[in-house]
């Protein structure tokens, strides 16, 4: 029979007898940390936890228990009794527990707990007899009520609050503590008096209907729409459950003898080696947490530096604090971590009521991990394994001041980190425009399309009504290092009247407003920043990272701005050059323009000789920055339509460069127009069509890599990749356009360069068929942001709208446009990998979707293999640690 409850303190260890001490997956964070604390000595409460799998087994069941359980759970309390001497319920000497949840990892506020549970009108009397303090046995009663009426009962809390302001109003009270006795025993009657109001019946007395009552309540919670939406936020699995711990209660509201605090082994704000927390003397240890009274500081440093009055703990309670210091050195050395612990002090006795590795932030993360490494209390590989690589977006972009007011308008997807404030603009040329006249701008669109690249350049955030986490808007931005809220749908834009509306608020073009792209909000007005600060400790952390990792990291990046950016992050290459973006430059567009809407060769081929010399100078600068790196070059991918005129002087524009009729060539764009462009005429069909473009491009890659190579003696390193191939035969045809250009280059420079020509596997067909296209391909790139798209049938600018509703039912465990599907799309990926290899044993193998900076899916990418992965400049730090924490994973494994 399956064991769901595990008994600790008083000498008893169960997790220890059934080898599972300090296992959180079937404990939970704070039962096998409880149980950890027991077993090294530490003064912890005795107690039990009921398992996560019970918890898994409850909502299986349909929200029941085993018949076994209710047992299990009697034993416990028995434990308790048998070490406290108290009894359950008891008039004589009653005991009274807390019941708290403990999921396997730490979600702060997230789930429920109930304290103060076995009292009711007969063991409040006895508690107060047994305490000899009538006064904090009708507090803890008070207490009890309150909170098993909302947790429990699901009752308006504010009806109790109320209650409680208007007892203390009515005796000139300001402090909860200056309440005495009388006066709690008629405000509990008057909550018992709500009870039966709200509830329908009278508060419960039977102390194990409280018990029952209490635990599935924090089961409960676990399905409560606050804890979904931190699990989605934070990629925690609905299915891992949380346990439940009953414990003995201790009271830190005896009177001033007695404490409760919150304290961490370190600073978690910025990593500092300082104890720090706070503490309250005769309280319970919501006082603290939930701000019901103003905390005072731990230690003697901290109160001086805050100017404080009040005592701290170290000068009021010297002795206690002094035993508490110990606790802490000895629980960090103990979990070889940044501890945050939760204590009560009862009577002068210290008792230790949780501890867990601390949240902190990514600035202080790092001074930690490393600090630690080089105190000797962790290794080098353990500080990298310790630093979660997503939270390094924290220290590379510009972030809110966190003390600053903010108006918050509405919210949407975080789809770009760092926040800034411009004024409102809505189309890209005034962004460019207002720009360039020295005002910061934020972009705002129903969503972006290529042609907008000018303006969101120019833009210091862009904001777009539609979209999710990889549109179109959310992917350049990343790319570029803007920060950029996607999907805000309650965002209403009239682009005549140059208006955006949020509810009932009206902003006009030029209002100035800010966006966070870390948190998706989006605020009034302009809330001051903080610029990131890079210190020691990150090009430390970076190399020990290098120093583990198999993956190569390039990047994703067009411009020589962005190259600079990516190698001063440490990027070994890039990945994905876009070539597209380059065609949308003002003094090219016409150019395209004319090519793509010309009704034969010889009118293409004279657009294109008129781009080739900018073409060049744009994989020239390129060259010159990654000199000596691989340079993956996609040549044209996009749908034609995108380039083509929508307005009428664009119309005109293109007619005067040609001398040919407006109506001609709005005949010729209604010729080209598709119904599903995404799917249509694009990628190497475009090269099939008209190779004189593809020919065009691959003569600009290999003139501006002699050239740079003439000029610095570093030869660069093209890899020329033909985008959405679906059969060999499309690729050998590009590939003879690619070598026959490359071959006609070196003949007329008298010189020579390598190069690799692959292609990007972007279609389930090609990851098929990847053993025959490896024959000629030499590289492939998995393009997992189309390969999702089209192995789901699924837009990724349209998913936003409901792929949230399909991780909360568990359809997919995270947004698959963030983090490959690894089930569907990854075997694909492995497929391919494997077919290719089988053909050219050493072709490279590389992914350049936006999944490239994403830790999860850089660890698929390591467990299969891969060359390398490619992110967006800015993600270059996070993907470096991730491929090392995946390394590291892999050699335990």
């Amino acid at each position: 029979m399956t064991q769901y409850v595990y008994r600790f303190g008083g000498g008893v260890d169960d997790g220890g007898k059934n080898g599972v001490t300090g296992d959180k997956t079937l404990l939970g964070g704070k039962g096998a940390n409880l149980d950890g604390m027991a077993a090294i000595g530490l003064p912890v409460p005795p107690g039990f936890t009921i398992t996560t799998e019970m918890c898994t087994r409850y909502y299986a069941d349909g929200e029941t228990y085993p018949d076994s359980l209710r047992d299990e759970v009697a034993n416990g309390i028995a434990h308790i009794e048998g070490v406290t001497g108290n009894g359950f319920g008891s008039t004589d000497n009653p005991l009274l527990v807390s019941v708290r949840s403990g999921a396997r990892v730490s979600m702060p506020g997230m789930m429920d707990t109930v304290l103060n549970l076995g009292l009711n009108d007969d063991t409040v009397e006895a508690l107060a007899r047994v305490s000899g303090d009538e006064r904090f046995a009708w507090d803890s009663y008070r207490r009890f009520i309150q909170m098993y009426s909302d947790v429990v009962l699901g009752l308006d809390h504010s009806r109790f609050e109320d209650a409680l302001e208007i007892i203390k109003e009515d005796n000139g009270y300001y402090l909860d503590t200056e309440l005495g006795a009388d006066q709690w025993r008629a405000l509990v009657g008057e909550y018992k008096r709500l009870v039966e109001e709200e509830w329908g019946k009278p508060f419960p007395q039977d102390v194990h209907e409280q018990l029952w009552g209490a635990i599935s309540a924090v089961f409960g919670s676990w399905q409560s729409e606050r804890a979904k939406v931190y699990r989605r936020l934070n990629a925690i699995p609905g299915e891992w459950g949380t346990a439940v711990n009953v414990q003995a209660m201790v009271f830190g509201n005896m009177g001033d003898t007695s404490a409760t605090g919150v304290a961490f082994t370190r600073n978690p704000a910025d990593g500092t080696r300082a104890y720090y927390g706070e503490y309250l003397i005769n309280a319970q240890g919501e006082d603290v947490v939930a701000g019901i009274r103003t905390p005072q500081y731990l230690t003697k440093a901290a109160r001086e530096e805050a100017n404080a009055k009040p005592l701290s703990m170290e000068e009021a309670m010297p002795e206690t604090y002094g035993e508490l210091a110990r606790v802490f050195d000895l629980l960090e050395t103990h979990y070889r971590d940044m501890q945050d612990i939760e204590f009560t002090v009862e009577r002068g006795k210290l008792w230790m009521l949780q501890t867990r590795s601390g949240k902190r932030t990514a600035k202080a993360a790092l001074k930690m991990a490393v600090d630690m490494a080089q105190e000797g209390l962790i290794t080098e590989e353990e500080a990298v394994a310790r630093v979660e690589a997503s939270a390094l977006d924290q220290l590379l972009h510009p972030t809110l001041d966190p003390d600053a007011a903010r108006d918050v308008l509405t919210k949407g997807l975080p789809a770009s980190p760092g926040a800034a404030s411009g004024i409102i603009v809505f189309d890209a040329d005034t962004a460019e425009k207002r720009a360039n006249a020295g005002d910061d701008v934020i972009l705002v669109r129903i969503e972006t399309s290529p042609e907008d690249i000018h303006g969101m350049h120019a833009a210091k955030g862009i904001l777009t009504a539609r979209g999710g986490m990889t549109s179109h808007a959310a992917v350049v931005a990343r790319g570029m290092g803007r920060p950029c809220v996607s999907g805000a749908g309650s965002i209403s834009i009239d682009n005549a009247a140059k208006m955006m509306r949020i509810g009932n608020r009206e902003l006009p073009e030029g209002t100035i407003i800010t966006i966070d792209g870390a948190s998706g909000e989006v605020m009034a007005g302009e809330v001051p920043t903080v610029q990131p600060e890079l210190a020691g400790d990150f090009g430390t952390l970076m190399a020990w990272a290098d120093k583990v990792r198999r993956l190569k990291v390039r990047t994703n990046a067009e411009t020589p701005a962005d190259c600079r950016t990516a190698r001063e992050f440490g990027a070994e290459g890039i990945g994905l050059c876009r070539t597209e973006h380059m065609f949308f430059d003002a003094a090219r567009i016409t150019a395209v323009r004319q090519m793509i809407l010309a009704e034969d060769e010889a009118g293409r081929r004279a657009a294109l000789a008129k781009l080739l010399p900018e073409q060049r100078k744009d994989f020239t600068q390129i060259f010159e920055v990654m000199a000596g790196l691989p340079v993956t070059i996609r040549l044209l991918d996009p749908p034609l339509h995108e380039f083509l005129p929508h307005q009428e002087h664009e119309f005109a524009d293109v007619a005067a460069a040609t001398g040919v009729s407006v109506d001609q060539l709005k005949r010729r764009a209604n010729e080209l127009h598709e119904f599903n462009p995404m799917l249509g005429h694009r990628g190497c069909r475009l090269g099939v069509t008209y190779p004189e473009i593809y020919e065009m491009q691959a003569r600009a890659i290999f003139e501006a890599a002699l050239d740079v190579q003439k000029a610095s003696g570093e030869a660069p390193i093209p890899e020329v990749m033909i985008p959405l191939v679906a059969t060999a035969r499309e690729f050998d045809l590009m590939k003879a356009v690619v070598d026959k250009t490359a071959e006609a280059v070196f003949a007329e420079r008298g010189e020579r360069i390598g190069y690799l020509v692959g292609t990007m596997i972007e279609l389930p067909r090609a990851a098929l068929m990847a053993g025959d296209i490896a024959k000629s391909a030499e590289f492939f790139s998995f393009g997992t942001n189309d390969l999702t798209q089209t192995t789901l049938g699924v837009s990724r600018d349209d998913a936003g709208r409901f792929l949230v509703q399909y991780v909360d039912k568990g359809i997919f465990a995270t947004d698959p446009f963030v983090s490959i599907d690894v089930e569907g799309v990854g075997q694909l990926i492995e497929i391919a990998a494997e077919r290719g290899r089988a053909t050219r044993p050493a072709i490279k193998l590389g992914i350049c979707g936006e999944h490239g900076g994403d830790p999860a899916s850089i660890a698929f990418c390591e467990a299969t293999d891969l060359d390398y992965v490619s992110a967006s400049p800015y993600r270059v730090p996070i993907a470096r640690l991730a491929a090392a924490q995946a390394a590291l994973k892999s050699r335990k494994s």
